[in-house]
């Protein structure tokens, strides 16, 4: 029997797919002028138990006052138009999206170059990042759920997984509602999915599979894993990639949650690391009421030098090494104790990005650079002739955003690193390791520092965050930096 109208409403004009959850449908509004397009999902619950109708129906309209609200908020998001029920069965009205999905970008037009994958990600990840700022985990990323829209060749994300999780409600042996399925796609969710487990970083982890199938054509199925490590095996069917990049999407998909990238925030730093030609992107709202997707830029907490006094510094440095080696060490040592900050920091930091950007001018520092890294200068930065600033200064008023500290996380670091800080900064620098966590503080200072940030999740109070989150290099990272302060007294927060 074919359904030709739905509600009383609905008009069907052809079914667009079909599974064990119901159907879905390409559907006219007849209540509407226009004849709008939608599309019409039809949900069935798994058991046809009247028991646990009630249960399906409570989650069901709890799902979609979410999708109402992520729809209402962003176009990247199909915005819901009804949700209503009918003969035991659950209907959703949802904005229609004219596009290609990526799939089908792939078999139309061949595979994707490493910048058409970084624009995508670059578009993505601001939607992500405000999802799961909702606390909501999408848990069904692939190809096929990713719509490049005709209008702005926009990626729009579609097909939530909780509302299908919703379907899947029974009651267990103890009598409680729980859902007997697993939402996801087997080779695009991680292993914590695939346990009924789901954290915010699998959904970057099927971002990253994404991505591999564009990039190679292959799907997860067709990926070697490493015996040892359980790592995807997929850089030699992309060799036309940069090495960052491959980095980035390695970071991505990495087996275990705390080697990942913990927000989507900190992948979206990463690729426009890479990506100088690419703009921001900021997250496009459809009310203005609703806060947007926080800006990459960061506002430093110190008073940091200008790019003026780092150009006659080198200028300086280079005419004395010239002038003799003896002569130069004296001036040089009165020269970079005028900075608060040791050269090599207090270089990087004027054009400062992300945590990749930090890293790598850091590493690569410029031409004027490798003349101060002689064998003499690091005894001058590393080793400060007095103890730093003590824990009476008044640190300075910071609202909004603050140094990006995430670099901490990838690489370890140095007295270098924090000399010239003070008890303020010492201590939002070592706890940042623990705030991009989710952890909550105790100490009310610290607290209310971290809720001013944009990128801040609380999610674990102090007594429920474990370690364990942290890497073996945060850990120590953690450890050297409170060493540090108890060596020069340089606390601020006092619990």
């Amino acid at each position: 029997m074919t359904i030709n109208l739905l509600n009383d409403r609905y008009q069907v004009i052809r079914t667009l797919g079909a599974g064990g959850f119901g159907e879905t449908f390409l559907a006219e509004d007849t209540y509407m002028p226009s004849k709008r397009r939608c599309v019409v999902k039809q949900l069935r619950p798994i058991q046809n138990n009247p028991q646990i109708y009630q249960l399906v129906k409570e989650r069901f309209q709890r799902e979609a006052a979410i999708l109402e609200e992520l729809g209402g908020s962003t176009d990247q998001i199909p915005t819901l138009y009804a949700y209503f029920e009918s003969a035991g069965q659950f209907y959703l009205v949802q904005e229609w999206v004219e596009g290609d999905t990526l799939t089908a970008k792939v078999q139309q037009q061949g595979l994707f170059s490493e910048i058409a994958v970084q624009e995508l990600l670059i578009n993505l990840l601001p939607v992500l990042e405000y999802v799961h700022g909702k606390y909501i985990v999408h848990r069904d990323i692939k190809p096929d759920n990713i719509i490049v829209r005709y209008r702005d060749n926009k990626p729009v994300l579609i097909d939530f997984g909780a509302v299908r999780e919703s379907m899947g409600t029974v009651v267990n042996s103890q009598g409680n509602p729980t859902s007997s399925i697993v939402i996801g796609t087997p080779g695009y969710m991680p292993s914590e999915q695939a346990a009924g487990r789901p954290v915010y970083s699998s959904d970057l982890y099927s971002l990253g599979m994404t991505a591999i199938y564009l990039l190679t054509g292959r799907q997860p199925q067709q990926l070697e894993t490493d015996s040892q490590t359980a790592e995807i095996i997929w850089r030699q069917y992309a060799n036309h990639i940069s090495l960052t990049m491959a980095e980035i999407i390695d970071r991505a998909i990495a087996y275990h949650p705390r080697d990942r990238y913990f927000t989507a925030r900190a992948m979206l730093d990463a690729l426009q690391s890479i990506t100088n030609s690419l703009p921001p992107t900021q997250l496009a709202f459809k009310e203005p009421t609703v806060v947007s997707a926080p800006p990459p830029a960061t506002i430093p907490i110190t008073p940091q030098p200008s790019y003026q006094g780092n150009s006659q510094n080198s200028i300086l440095i280079g005419s004395l090494i010239a002038g003799g080696l003896i002569g130069a060490s004296v001036i040089i040592s009165q020269v970079l104790t005028k900075s608060s900050q040791p050269v090599a920091e207090s270089i990087a930091t004027p054009t400062q990005t992300s945590s990749n950007t930090t890293s790598q001018i850091t590493e690569t520092p410029a031409v004027s650079l490798p003349t101060i890294k002689s064998s003499a200068i690091p005894q001058i930065i590393e080793t400060p002739q007095s103890p730093p600033t003590s824990t009476t200064s008044t640190p300075p008023v910071v609202n909004t955003t603050a140094n990006d500290y995430s670099w901490l996380s990838q690489r370890p670091v140095t007295d270098a690193d924090l000399n010239g800080k003070d008890g303020f900064e010492l201590d939002i620098m070592r706890n940042s390791i623990f705030a991009r966590y989710g952890r909550r503080f105790e100490t009310p200072g610290l607290q209310e520092y971290f809720n001013n940030q944009p990128w801040y999740r609380p999610i674990y109070s102090p007594k429920k965050f474990q370690s364990k989150l942290l890497s073996q290099l945060e850990r120590q990272n953690v450890d050297y930096i409170a060493k540090y302060q108890d060596r020069y007294n340089l606390r601020y927060f006092k619990k």
